[in-house]
């Protein structure tokens, strides 16, 4: 028997399909664009992502070769907080408003002076976040009453996969949970919240644990994906939380760092724990009963992509011609600069910031320039920067006494040596690497096991499937390096944060 885990990402859907031992026997990625109107805003077509899946399942059972009735279940999986509009018709009102898009501070304060700061804290564990939904939906409600007047129902990104492939409105606690919508510790959506928002409930699709069955494939899908009708579909997780059960990420003090297109430092709770000062989100995991706490950086691997798309056209053009990723040519011009690039600092804040400053005028920063840097140190630069950000958040987790005795890494990152290299010098842990490099569409397609029965809990599923299988030392003259660096780096933030706002009245 075989399960197919779905992950709608910001780049591109990943479509993986794999045995009950978690043996991945296929995978597909459709990629796709995203659009930015103006300046601090991030779209979507959520049509795209369908068009993607679609491709994806097709691809993956004509690659196997596996028999369709041999798929038992599908788990979905996918970018967080991304706001989906359809009306009567089930038709997309707009594009989707996606999680880094900042376009929504106005909306926060209106959030905030509604529920008030610390009831909403309480209720949702986090304060008024411009990439939650809830800001988004009240951005429109307020800037484009038309289409506001035509919705019928309210989905999540990998939600409105699941629509298109049961006709089941639906979604999971740990998606839900970054929607700023539901009851955190009880694990349903607000009444509270709701109506003093004033958004209706009947927008909002069920509320399921993770691997729960939701629906199952219907007759329209079915003919134009090539699966079975009546395969199950499971609730699924957000990206992280899928990310991490399929790290392992399922117990205390075990730790997860994911370097995607956003960064995320992600933790286990046996028990519900909230940051006051919210500078990490405690969310529902996708373990039933169960809580994870995370921060989350903006602009991790998608600040990489953007050195690369704008300043690495040498790199791009070798590409081109020997056929080698442009992105294994930068680590290994970063590898010929040294730890802490001779003191260029990077702020990763391209698309404003989330933990733990919670700024959404953050600007991306190169400081320290001087004739003696390259690109060598450039690129070095940027990759540091980002693990700067994640250690920021991994300060938090501390501060909360969260126990950290191991990290996995994951994410595109993962494959870097250096990369791996630079977070046990920076964090002073050694780094793991598991068996499953997969990420959170390898979360969906175990939850999707669970959901089908081969496996009782989630745990035992991770312990089945997820091992251990190579590591990275931290070296004591980086680790020294990095100490310094790094207190550079927090400075810098609290230099610049006024003229942040300062350089936004003059655009």
């Amino acid at each position: 028997m075989f399960f197919i885990g779905i992950d709608v990402g910001t780049s591109g859907t990943k479509t993986l399909l794999i045995d009950a031992y978690g043996k991945v026997v296929a995978s597909a990625t459709f990629e796709y664009p995203l659009y930015q109107p103006q300046i601090g805003w991030a779209e979507q077509n959520p049509e795209d992502w369908w068009d993607a899946s679609v491709k994806g399942i097709r691809s993956v059972l004509e690659k196997s070769k596996v028999d369709p009735k041999e798929v038992k279940a599908v788990g979905l999986t996918g970018q967080m907080h991304g706001l989906v509009m359809l009306d009567k018709n089930y038709n997309v009102i707009r594009p989707s408003i996606i999680w880094c898009d900042q376009r929504t501070a106005k909306e926060c304060d209106e959030i905030t002076e509604k529920v008030g700061k610390e009831r909403l804290i309480e209720i949702t564990a986090n304060p008024a976040l411009t990439g939650f939904t809830a800001s988004k939906i009240l951005w429109v409600r307020n800037n484009e009453p038309q289409n506001y007047e035509k919705v019928y129902k309210i989905l999540l990104p990998k939600d409105y996969i699941r629509f298109k492939l049961t006709g089941e409105f639906a979604t999971d606690v740990s998606d839900a949970s970054g929607m700023q919508l539901l009851d955190i510790k009880n694990r349903c959506w607000s009444d509270e919240v709701l109506e003093k928002l004033e958004i209706d409930k009947n927008l909002l699709g069920k509320v399921y644990e993770s691997p729960e069955v939701t629906g199952k494939i219907n007759k329209a899908a079915s003919e134009i994906t090539g699966l079975c009708e009546g395969t199950l579909v499971v609730a699924g997780g957000g990206d992280q939380a899928a990310g991490a059960v399929g790290n392992g990420i399922v117990k205390t003090g075990v730790i997860s760092s994911t370097i995607g297109s956003s960064g995320v430092v992600f933790a286990h709770l046996d028990e519900f724990k909230i940051d006051p000062q919210g500078r990490v989100h405690t969310f529902c995991h996708a373990v039933p009963g169960k809580w994870h706490v995370m921060g989350v950086t903006q602009g991790a691997g998608l600040s990489l992509k953007w050195f690369r798309d704008n300043f690495a056209h040498i790199e791009k053009a070798a590409f081109e011609f020997i056929d080698k990723d442009p992105y294994i040519l930068m680590d290994q011009e970063a590898e010929l600069a040294n730890p802490g690039a001779d003191g260029l600092v990077f702020l990763p804040y391209l698309m404003g910031e989330r933990s733990p400053i919670l700024d959404p005028y953050a600007k991306g920063v190169f400081f320290g320039i001087t004739a003696k840097h390259t690109r060598r140190e450039f690129i070095r630069a940027v990759m540091e920067g980002v693990v700067f950000s994640l250690k920021s958040c991994m300060d938090v987790l501390e501060e909360m006494s969260v126990e950290i005795k191991e990290v996995r890494v994951s994410g595109g990152g993962s494959k870097s040596n250096l990369w791996r290299q630079i977070q046990a010098d920076i964090f002073k842990k050694e780094i793991w690497v598991t068996n499953s490099a997969e990420g959170p569409s390898f979360g969906a397609a175990i939850l999707a096991s669970v959901g089908a029965k081969v496996y009782s809990t989630v745990e035992e599923a991770c312990d089945a499937i997820i091992k251990k299988e190579k590591k990275e030392i931290p070296k004591s003259s980086n680790v020294k390096i990095y100490e310094e660096t790094y207190k550079l780096y927090t400075e810098l933030y609290h230099r610049v944060k006024e003229l942040y706002r300062l350089s936004l009245k003059k655009l």
